[in-house]
Protein backbone atom coordinates (compact mmCIF):
# COMPACT_ATOMS: atom_id res chain seq x y z
CA UNK A 1 0.00 0.00 0.00
CA UNK A 2 1.19 3.54 -0.73
CA UNK A 3 0.55 7.04 0.59
CA UNK A 4 1.20 9.25 -2.41
CA UNK A 5 1.23 12.58 -0.55
CA UNK A 6 2.52 13.15 2.98
CA UNK A 7 4.34 15.92 4.82
CA UNK A 8 6.60 13.69 6.88
CA UNK A 9 8.67 16.64 8.09
CA UNK A 10 5.63 17.73 10.12
CA UNK A 11 5.30 14.38 11.93
CA UNK A 12 7.24 12.58 14.63
CA UNK A 13 10.01 10.14 13.77
CA UNK A 14 7.85 7.08 14.43
CA UNK A 15 5.38 7.81 11.63
CA UNK A 16 7.22 5.75 9.00
CA UNK A 17 7.41 2.69 11.24
CA UNK A 18 3.74 2.96 12.21
CA UNK A 19 2.89 3.16 8.52
CA UNK A 20 4.82 -0.05 7.86
CA UNK A 21 2.98 -1.74 10.72
CA UNK A 22 -0.30 -0.73 9.01
CA UNK A 23 0.84 -2.20 5.68
CA UNK A 24 1.86 1.10 4.07
CA UNK A 25 5.24 0.26 2.58
CA UNK A 26 5.82 3.31 0.37
CA UNK A 27 5.36 7.01 1.11
CA UNK A 28 5.85 10.07 -1.07
CA UNK A 29 6.86 13.03 1.08
CA UNK A 30 6.56 16.64 -0.07
CA UNK A 31 9.01 19.51 0.25
CA UNK A 32 12.47 20.64 -0.75
CA UNK A 33 15.73 19.55 0.90
CA UNK A 34 13.89 18.11 3.89
CA UNK A 35 11.98 15.75 1.58
CA UNK A 36 15.24 14.52 0.05
CA UNK A 37 16.73 14.01 3.52
CA UNK A 38 13.73 11.94 4.62
CA UNK A 39 13.87 9.86 1.44
CA UNK A 40 17.56 9.19 2.09
CA UNK A 41 16.85 8.22 5.69
CA UNK A 42 14.08 5.68 5.04
CA UNK A 43 13.59 2.74 2.71
CA UNK A 44 10.34 3.09 0.81
CA UNK A 45 10.19 6.88 1.19
CA UNK A 46 10.47 9.03 -1.95
CA UNK A 47 10.54 12.79 -2.45
CA UNK A 48 8.18 15.05 -4.38
CA UNK A 49 10.10 18.30 -4.70
CA UNK A 50 8.77 21.76 -5.49
CA UNK A 51 7.78 25.19 -4.24
CA UNK A 52 4.23 25.56 -2.94
CA UNK A 53 2.17 28.48 -4.31
CA UNK A 54 1.93 29.95 -0.80
CA UNK A 55 5.66 30.69 -1.09
CA UNK A 56 5.51 32.35 -4.51
CA UNK A 57 6.05 35.83 -3.08
CA UNK A 58 9.58 34.89 -1.98
CA UNK A 59 12.78 34.53 -4.00
CA UNK A 60 13.54 30.97 -5.10
CA UNK A 61 16.62 29.40 -6.66
CA UNK A 62 15.16 27.19 -9.38
CA UNK A 63 18.62 25.85 -10.21
CA UNK A 64 18.68 24.45 -6.68
CA UNK A 65 15.31 22.84 -7.40
CA UNK A 66 16.78 21.21 -10.51
CA UNK A 67 19.66 19.89 -8.41
CA UNK A 68 17.27 18.36 -5.89
CA UNK A 69 15.25 16.75 -8.67
CA UNK A 70 18.40 15.03 -9.91
CA UNK A 71 18.37 12.89 -6.75
CA UNK A 72 17.47 9.27 -7.58
CA UNK A 73 14.61 9.25 -5.06
CA UNK A 74 13.09 12.53 -6.31
CA UNK A 75 10.13 11.25 -8.33
CA UNK A 76 7.98 14.31 -9.14
CA UNK A 77 7.70 18.10 -9.08
CA UNK A 78 5.25 19.27 -6.48
CA UNK A 79 3.19 20.31 -4.92
CA UNK A 80 2.89 23.20 -7.34
CA UNK A 81 -0.02 25.22 -8.63
CA UNK A 82 -2.26 28.10 -7.62
CA UNK A 83 -4.06 28.99 -4.40
CA UNK A 84 -6.41 31.96 -4.43
CA UNK A 85 -8.22 30.83 -1.27
CA UNK A 86 -5.50 31.56 1.26
CA UNK A 87 -4.02 34.30 -0.95
CA UNK A 88 -0.64 34.13 0.76
CA UNK A 89 1.14 35.25 -2.44
CA UNK A 90 0.25 37.58 -5.33
CA UNK A 91 -1.54 35.82 -8.15
CA UNK A 92 0.94 36.99 -10.77
CA UNK A 93 3.86 35.67 -8.73
CA UNK A 94 2.08 32.33 -8.31
CA UNK A 95 1.55 32.13 -12.07
CA UNK A 96 5.21 32.84 -12.85
CA UNK A 97 6.41 30.24 -10.34
CA UNK A 98 3.89 27.66 -11.55
CA UNK A 99 4.94 28.04 -15.18
CA UNK A 100 8.63 27.90 -14.29
CA UNK A 101 8.19 24.65 -12.37
CA UNK A 102 6.06 23.14 -15.13
CA UNK A 103 8.89 23.90 -17.53
CA UNK A 104 11.40 22.20 -15.23
CA UNK A 105 9.14 19.14 -15.04
CA UNK A 106 8.87 19.13 -18.82
CA UNK A 107 12.64 19.38 -19.22
CA UNK A 108 13.28 16.55 -16.75
CA UNK A 109 10.39 14.33 -17.77
CA UNK A 110 8.93 14.36 -14.26
CA UNK A 111 5.25 14.16 -13.31
CA UNK A 112 3.69 17.13 -11.57
CA UNK A 113 1.62 17.08 -8.38
CA UNK A 114 -0.92 19.90 -8.56
CA UNK A 115 -2.34 22.03 -5.77
CA UNK A 116 -5.34 24.09 -6.87
CA UNK A 117 -7.68 25.95 -4.58
CA UNK A 118 -10.22 28.55 -5.70
CA UNK A 119 -8.15 28.82 -8.88
CA UNK A 120 -9.31 25.92 -11.01
CA UNK A 121 -9.91 27.83 -14.24
CA UNK A 122 -6.45 29.40 -14.17
CA UNK A 123 -4.89 26.09 -13.16
CA UNK A 124 -6.33 24.43 -16.24
CA UNK A 125 -5.06 27.26 -18.42
CA UNK A 126 -1.51 26.85 -17.13
CA UNK A 127 -1.66 23.09 -17.66
CA UNK A 128 -2.69 23.48 -21.30
CA UNK A 129 0.09 22.01 -23.38
CA UNK A 130 1.78 20.16 -20.53
CA UNK A 131 2.14 16.65 -21.88
CA UNK A 132 3.61 14.88 -18.86
CA UNK A 133 1.82 12.99 -16.11
CA UNK A 134 -0.41 15.17 -13.93
CA UNK A 135 -1.68 14.31 -10.44
CA UNK A 136 -4.58 16.32 -9.03
CA UNK A 137 -3.60 16.16 -5.38
CA UNK A 138 -6.25 16.07 -2.62
CA UNK A 139 -9.02 16.12 -5.21
CA UNK A 140 -11.83 18.41 -4.10
CA UNK A 141 -13.14 19.99 -7.32
CA UNK A 142 -15.58 17.61 -9.00
CA UNK A 143 -16.14 20.06 -11.85
CA UNK A 144 -12.50 19.46 -12.87
CA UNK A 145 -13.18 15.76 -13.37
CA UNK A 146 -14.27 15.90 -17.05
CA UNK A 147 -11.02 17.65 -17.99
CA UNK A 148 -8.97 15.29 -15.86
CA UNK A 149 -10.56 12.26 -17.50
CA UNK A 150 -10.19 13.71 -20.99
CA UNK A 151 -6.50 14.41 -20.47
CA UNK A 152 -5.73 11.14 -18.70
CA UNK A 153 -4.63 12.76 -15.45
CA UNK A 154 -4.32 10.92 -12.15
CA UNK A 155 -6.86 11.83 -9.47
CA UNK A 156 -5.76 11.44 -5.86
CA UNK A 157 -8.24 11.28 -2.99
CA UNK A 158 -7.44 12.20 0.61
CA UNK A 159 -9.24 11.77 3.93
CA UNK A 160 -11.91 14.33 3.09
CA UNK A 161 -13.56 11.78 0.77
CA UNK A 162 -14.56 9.90 3.95
CA UNK A 163 -16.44 12.85 5.50
CA UNK A 164 -20.20 12.60 5.83
CA UNK A 165 -20.84 15.73 3.74
CA UNK A 166 -18.50 14.64 0.90
CA UNK A 167 -21.05 12.82 -1.26
CA UNK A 168 -19.87 14.82 -4.29
CA UNK A 169 -16.32 13.54 -3.86
CA UNK A 170 -17.50 9.96 -3.44
CA UNK A 171 -19.54 10.28 -6.62
CA UNK A 172 -16.46 11.59 -8.41
CA UNK A 173 -14.46 8.65 -7.09
CA UNK A 174 -16.83 6.24 -8.84
CA UNK A 175 -16.15 7.94 -12.18
CA UNK A 176 -12.35 7.85 -12.18
CA UNK A 177 -10.95 4.96 -14.25
CA UNK A 178 -9.33 2.49 -11.92
CA UNK A 179 -5.95 2.94 -13.59
CA UNK A 180 -5.99 6.70 -12.86
CA UNK A 181 -6.90 6.50 -9.18
CA UNK A 182 -4.49 7.39 -6.37
CA UNK A 183 -4.86 7.70 -2.61
CA UNK A 184 -3.08 9.93 -0.11
CA UNK A 185 -3.24 11.33 3.40
CA UNK A 186 -1.94 14.90 2.89
CA UNK A 187 -0.92 14.41 6.50
CA UNK A 188 -0.82 15.92 9.02
CA UNK A 189 -4.05 17.38 7.62
CA UNK A 190 -7.44 15.84 6.78
CA UNK A 191 -7.51 12.80 9.05
CA UNK A 192 -10.10 10.32 7.72
CA UNK A 193 -13.46 10.06 9.48
CA UNK A 194 -12.60 7.01 11.67
CA UNK A 195 -9.67 8.95 13.20
CA UNK A 196 -10.94 12.50 12.71
CA UNK A 197 -9.58 14.84 15.34
CA UNK A 198 -6.22 13.06 15.46
CA UNK A 199 -3.07 14.19 13.70
CA UNK A 200 -3.17 12.48 10.33
CA UNK A 201 -0.27 10.23 9.31
CA UNK A 202 0.53 7.73 6.55
CA UNK A 203 -0.78 4.75 8.55
CA UNK A 204 -4.26 6.23 8.26
CA UNK A 205 -4.36 6.05 4.46
CA UNK A 206 -5.93 2.61 4.99
CA UNK A 207 -9.19 4.31 6.04
CA UNK A 208 -9.36 6.37 2.85
CA UNK A 209 -8.61 3.29 0.76
CA UNK A 210 -11.40 1.42 2.55
CA UNK A 211 -13.86 4.23 1.78
CA UNK A 212 -12.87 4.28 -1.89
CA UNK A 213 -13.25 0.51 -2.15
CA UNK A 214 -16.70 0.61 -0.52
CA UNK A 215 -17.80 3.52 -2.71
CA UNK A 216 -16.63 1.82 -5.90
CA UNK A 217 -17.87 -1.65 -4.95
CA UNK A 218 -14.38 -3.16 -5.01
CA UNK A 219 -12.32 -5.11 -2.51
CA UNK A 220 -9.86 -3.23 -0.36
CA UNK A 221 -7.05 -5.61 -1.27
CA UNK A 222 -7.73 -5.49 -4.98
CA UNK A 223 -8.07 -1.71 -5.12
CA UNK A 224 -4.99 -1.24 -2.97
CA UNK A 225 -2.94 -3.38 -5.35
CA UNK A 226 -4.24 -1.45 -8.36
CA UNK A 227 -3.46 1.92 -6.77
CA UNK A 228 0.02 0.66 -5.96
CA UNK A 229 0.49 -0.20 -9.65
CA UNK A 230 -0.87 3.21 -10.65
CA UNK A 231 1.62 4.98 -8.41
CA UNK A 232 4.46 2.86 -9.73
CA UNK A 233 3.55 3.81 -13.29
CA UNK A 234 2.95 7.48 -12.57
CA UNK A 235 6.05 8.15 -10.48
CA UNK A 236 8.42 5.60 -12.00
CA UNK A 237 8.91 3.84 -8.68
Amino acid sequence: MIDTHAHLDMLDEGAVERARDAGVTRILTIGMQQAIDLADAHDGVYAVVGVHPHEAGEEHDLDALRDLLAHPKAVAVGEIGLDYFRDYAPHDAQAVLFDAQLEIARELGKPVVIHTRAADTDTLTHLDGFDGAVVLHCFSSPHLLPTALERGWYVSFAGNVTYKNASDLRLAATQVPVDRLLVETDCPYLAPQPVRGKTNEPAYVVHTLAQLAETRGETVAGLGEQIDRNATACFGL
